[in-house]
């Protein structure tokens, strides 16, 4: 402890923690020591009356009768303390898992009634009694208490896990149910350390304005992309992850060519055509992609405005960027293009896509647009480069010839592609137009071990403090072994209108993204009606904030609840 604490401790039996914490804190810490028996019951216990000398001349607070599972009803309620330490708690004799994890819910409950802003909870478990992989062997999940589920309905995540250090506290003696002689098995046990998150929030609506070409579109930007609206991860200053490797990769290339940002500001928006969407090559189809129904349209220097569904297409005018190879002709059509110049930009796309903890539906793109010497030296410095660069962290890069277009992927080992050269002949022959996009939200989450890129949208302050100057090392998660919950949902569609991508939007918007995965278990077709069965797996598993069961249950039903009104299928 660096700097003054208010300590309170639950669930004290002989007092010989808070006497040992109090020696080893020295005046670092005001401790509150309370017991839940009687005050004379309590100092029959061995060592129980010297401990609690020790303490009153140390000058702690003692409190007797105090329950651990109710502190806010107690004389506790006007205080708040940094930490709340409550080792070994148990429900008494023979009592099965069940009863053990009501009490940890309800201590949990309780105690943030009393928790400061920033504070830590120490809850100290037999080994096996936690259910997290840190326990060895791990007990199934359910035969253990699910400490971290339990705390999750109080709004907490456990941050750190360590072995619980009895040595480390000389007088210190531990005692079992009440203060009974046979004390819990303190080898191997595990300290838990648990703080607040963020809470689950329902998503806000926001409209956007853009400018396309010589009109101002107001729109409704998607529900389910609010989180990724205008994070600004990119700026200059940041030290978001995905800014540093964007930064590391741009240093690394000036080292053989001039780079030169295209400092442009693209709006949200562009405007549908079939020569724009061929840019994006094959991968990409009109599905893919978010079209916007505009609010109102302006006229630059008119006051008259249409308003919603005076669009053309039926499927809108206006779509949000699924990528930045839009912008290729652009760039190459600007009066400073030369060759030997690398120009760049970079910015967030959008794309429907399944949920998955693969695929993002907002990710950072760096586009790189070059006119290189048809020799293949300087094309094969760029990808050597690129090799050299990203080879360290599992990333290679693979072949593929499509028709016309040479491509380079850069695949993680057995997993996903995470960007592409593309070398494209120009009509001179003495030119070649040599095209790369990265994911820069994918890179980062390989090159710094971050294990689903969910987090890299986190707006908790505790996942950018990893990346300042003064935090050296490694990525730590700040939540640890967070909770899954499996929900199955089940209904009829017509399969010749059903759109699979809308009802993966649909998930993302009513859940807030905490669905991790949803997956497509089981189709049937009925042989005579037409219609077919569709049966999905959703995986419940926040990142990086607690997540109950009984939050996961509400919005598995709320779910249930739009799909016929929104999608019009038939619930099973």
């Amino acid at each position: 402890m660096t700097a003054p604490r208010e300590v309170l401790l639950v669930g004290e039996g002989n007092f010989s923690f808070s006497a040992a914490l109090c020696q080893a804190a020295g005046g670092s810490a005001k401790v509150t020591a309370t017991c839940f028996q009687a005050e004379d019951v309590a100092r029959l216990q061995d060592g129980a009356a010297e401990n609690i000398r020790r303490l009153s001349e140390s000058g702690a607070d003692m409190y007797y009768e105090v329950d651990g599972t109710a502190l806010e009803c107690t004389s506790l309620k006007q205080r708040s303390f940094d930490c709340i330490i409550f080792n070994f708690p148990h429900c008494g004799r023979k009592s099965g898992v069940k009863k053990n994890r009501s009490l940890l819910a309800k201590f949990f409950l309780s105690s943030i009634q009393v928790l400061k802003n920033g504070g830590e909870i120490h809850v100290a478990l037999c080994n096996g009694q936690g259910g997290t992989p840190a326990d060895k062997p791990t007990r199934e999940w359910h035969n253990s208490w699910q400490a971290v589920a339990m705390a999750a309905e109080a709004g907490l995540i456990l941050s750190q896990i360590c072995p619980f250090d009895h040595e480390k506290y000389q007088s210190y003696k531990c005692t079992g149910y009440r203060s009974q002689d046979k004390g819990f098995h303190v080898e191997g046990a595990l300290n838990h350390i648990f703080t607040h998150s963020l809470p689950y929030a329902a998503i806000p609506s926001i409209n956007l304005e853009a400018v396309v070409g010589k009109e101002i579109i107001l729109f409704e930007f998607p529900k389910e992309l609010t989180e990724f609206a205008n994070r600004n991860f990119l700026d200059p200053k940041s030290h978001h992850p995905v800014q540093m490797v964007q930064e590391q990769l741009l240093k690394e290339l000036e080292s053989l060519w001039p780079v030169q940002v295209v400092d442009v500001d693209f709006p949200f928006l562009f405007r549908d055509s079939p020569e724009r969407l061929q840019a994006c090559g094959p991968d990409i189809t009109t599905s893919d992609i978010y079209w916007i129904r505009p609010v109102e349209v302006h006229n630059l220097g008119e006051e008259d405005c249409r308003p919603d569904g005076s669009q053309d297409s039926p499927t809108g005018n206006y779509g949000l960027w699924p990528s930045l190879l839009l912008h290729v002709q652009e760039v190459v059509q600007r009066s400073d293009f030369c060759p030997g110049v690398l120009f760049r930009l970079s910015g967030p796309v959008y794309r429907r896509v399944p949920v998955s903890r693969n695929t993002s539906p907002a990710f950072h793109q760096l586009l790189l647009v070059g006119a290189l010497p048809s020799e293949p030296e300087p094309v094969g410095q760029l990808r050597n480069c690129l090799e050299m660069l990203l080879a360290p962290y599992g990333i290679a890069l693979e072949e593929e010839d499509r028709s016309r277009v040479h491509e380079l992927w850069l695949k993680v080992k057995g997993s996903f592609k995470v960007g592409r050269l593309e070398v494209l002949s120009a009509p001179d022959d003495v030119q070649q137009l040599c095209v790369v996009t990265l994911n820069l939200d994918l890179l980062a989450a390989q090159i710094f071990g971050v294990t689903d890129w969910r987090l890299l949208w986190s707006p908790d302050f505790r996942f950018l403090s990893h990346f300042l100057p003064s935090s050296p090392g490694p990525f730590r998660p700040f939540s640890l072994y967070p909770p899954t919950y499996v929900h199955d949902v089940s209904f009829w569609v017509e399969p010749d209108s059903f759109d699979e991508l809308a009802f993966h939007s649909l998930v993302r918007r009513v859940s807030a993204g905490a669905v991790r995965e949803a997956t497509l278990v089981d189709r049937f077709r009925h042989p005579h009606m037409g219609h077919a069965s569709m049966c999905y797996r959703l995986t419940y598993q926040s990142a990086d904030r607690a997540l109950s069961y009984s939050q996961a249950l509400a919005m598995q039903l709320e779910l249930r609840r739009l799909l016929p009104l929104e999608l019009q299928v038939t619930m099973r």
